[in-house]
């Protein structure tokens, strides 16, 4: 099952193929390429008139931007009542993941109708999408993320979308942060985390998602309060699929009474053909 983030107005894909995604970000419009577009594009892509910059990858690894038109440096760009800073950055991102809006909607949904105080803790939480969407909703949030440019971008984006307070900000390495709060006693109603593929933390501290991702959610369950609203994980690791999250969940929460369910993210494209994004995996309390 594959949930598309359908309901943008400030983002779509326009068409895709050969690698590479063509989009628009409010009225930026931008060339990046996606491991998982393996099809023939349908047009030269490349040759858009409305293009005002390109991502190229290198053979060496990595890449750049390559810019055709004048631009901004960044720019903002909203989502319903949530609004985010996004600019080209390293590595072809632009600081905000548009599938995510379908989990957003997810967790603010049952947020607002727990009719209970939450408390939510985002792990490897980036730029603040997920925290920024369940702050808005009414949850308590802790934010942690290793990069601090990354957590002072959440910030930014939380008072983009109106949220003065709320938030509490951690500069951090996620497994030291949780290993703390599990011997300080405090817990969570919500869990959100979106682990990469491979990283390193503050301090040099190594991560690789095949070999600390299930270790991980048993540790981070010690943190789930008596009577939790959900447990999300998200992946953008190519190859790990729905079905390995929803495992993993139900073998770290066995006991539990709830349901998980496992799932695509995607974006629906010009072509009107689903962009897979990636893979969704949650247990939802009973």
């Amino acid at each position: 099952m594959i949930h598309l983030a359908k309901e943008w107005r400030d983002y779509e894909v326009i068409a895709t193929g050969d690698g590479y995604k063509l989009e628009r970000w409010k009225e930026i419009y931008l060339l990046r390429p996606d491991p998982q577009v393996i099809w023939k594009a349908q047009t030269d892509l490349f040759a858009d008139p409305r293009l005002h910059a390109v991502y190229h990858r290198s053979d060496k690894g990595g890449g750049g931007w390559e810019y055709r038109k004048k631009m901004p440096e960044e720019w903002n760009v909203s989502y319903r009542d949530l609004t985010f800073k996004v600019k080209p950055m390293g590595f072809k991102h632009t600081g905000l993941f548009p599938e995510q809006a379908v989990n957003w909607d997810k967790m603010a949904g049952m947020i607002a109708g727990a009719g209970r105080p939450i408390k939510a803790l985002n792990l490897f939480a980036y730029t603040g999408g997920a925290t920024v969407a369940c702050a808005r909703a009414g949850a308590e949030v802790t934010h942690v993320d290793a990069a601090k440019g990354m957590v002072e971008r959440a910030g930014e984006n939380a008072r983009l979308s109106g949220i003065a307070s709320g938030i509490r900000y951690i500069v951090d390495d996620c497994k030291k942060f949780v290993q703390r709060e599990i011997r300080r006693g405090n817990r969570y109603d919500a869990i959100i985390m979106d682990p990469p593929s491979y990283g390193r933390g503050p301090n040099g501290e190594t991560w690789k998602i095949e070999t600390e991702l299930y270790p991980f959610v048993q540790l981070c369950s010690q943190l789930l309060s008596e009577n939790p609203l959900f447990f999300l994980i998200n992946s953008y690791t190519t190859g790990l699929q729905p079905a390995v999250l929803g495992n993993i969940l139900s073998l770290c929460l066995a006991g539990r009474k709830g349901h998980i369910e496992a799932y695509e993210v995607g974006l629906p494209t010009g072509e009107g053909i689903c962009l897979p994004c990636g893979a969704g995996g949650i247990f939802v309390n009973e």
